[in-house]
């Protein structure tokens, strides 16, 4: 099971003047991260079948996203001799 990634967050001006006063008011520098989640963005009703078929057969179900395979790799010329 794969837990969510963290990456730096891309903030806007109003985000970061927010953390910036938030950096004075508590007196040490903050990192904002953007939370990355390896979960699949389901619909109202992927969820409900999701939850349903958990129900019937009494297990977990996660939906992960699907990532792009990895191209497959040539073989080298030194493979060939």
């Amino acid at each position: 099971m794969h837990a969510p990634t963290l990456r730096p967050a891309e903030l806007d001006d109003s985000a970061l003047a927010k953390i910036r006063a938030l950096e004075q008011q508590l007196g040490c520098p903050l990192v904002a991260y953007a939370p990355e989640s390896p979960y699949a963005p389901l619909t109202d009703e992927q969820v409900a079948a999701l939850q349903r078929a958990e129900a019937e057969l009494g297990v977990r179900l996660l939906a992960y996203h699907r990532w792009p395979e990895p191209a497959p790799q040539q073989p080298s010329s030194r493979a060939a001799r």
